[in-house]
């Protein structure tokens, strides 16, 4: 299956957290998108792999994702070698995107930045053909994306462009809170974590709606880029 956009996150939630909302608009406009998280997230503070596997098909479902998939890294472990730029590769030539989104390329958990360069990475050497792999028993042909962005995390790092995202921030938000387990919920007996307080959890709208006044939307969200974004006309920009 040929996508348009393949999503890769470190971990179940971080795709939601930086492109819900983005994803979920590009969606509405008939593109086929998939997801692949590097890690089950089993390291984390609360809940479990298993509990954020459902919860990860409960979210794609929220979005309209066609395909989720996990590599099943090691949460807080993997590194970018050639073992784990090859199992990215075959997700990239599986699924063959024009469009690849991953982690910010800096953020305050270390996975983020890592996966970051992973898949960046992967992106390229994804387009060499003396570079083999299979899947399903068959050669698989070289592909290298048109155009590889970094959402936003953690940090308010300044974005490279924003896409208004006005009228999905409930959709993007639904897709967050289906893992429960991992956000503000007043009644939890489990541990605090800087991601499990309500400020966290209203900074989904919040930090939208601040980069959607800088652009005289009511919602954005922000990417970067490692190379410049180019626009067809003057007339294409908003």
């Amino acid at each position: 299956m040929k996508l348009d956009i393949l999503a890769f996150g470190a971990h179940p939630d971080d795709v939601e957290l930086g492109a819900a909302a983005t994803l979920a608009k590009e969606i509405s406009l008939g593109k086929k998108v998939g997801i692949v998280d590097l890690t089950q997230g089993e390291l984390g503070t609360r809940g479990s792999a298993e509990l954020r596997k459902i919860e990860a098909e409960k979210a794609a479902e929220i979005l309209g994702i066609v395909v989720r998939e996990n590599l099943s890294f090691a949460d807080g472990f993997f590194v970018n070698d050639k073992e784990h730029q090859i199992a990215v590769i075959k997700m990239i030539r599986k699924y063959q995107p024009d469009i690849v989104l991953c982690n910010a390329i800096d953020d305050r958990h270390i996975d983020h930045g890592k996966g970051s360069k992973l898949v960046s990475d992967a992106c390229f050497l994804s387009g060499l053909q003396k570079i083999i792999t299979e899947w399903g028993g068959k050669l698989q042909e070289k592909w290298r994306p048109k155009h590889v962005y970094h959402y936003i995390q953690w940090k308010n790092i300044e974005p490279d462009f924003v896409v208004d995202v006005t009228g999905f921030m409930d959709q993007k938000v639904a897709s967050v809170m289906a893992y429960s387990s991992q956000f503000f919920d007043p009644n939890s007996k489990e541990p605090q974590t800087p991601i499990t307080s309500k400020n966290f959890t209203d900074s989904i709208e919040y930090r939208a709606r601040d980069l959607g006044r800088l652009i005289g939307a009511e919602y954005a969200e922000g990417f970067t880029v490692e190379r410049f974004v180019a626009v067809d006309s003057l007339d294409k920009l908003i």
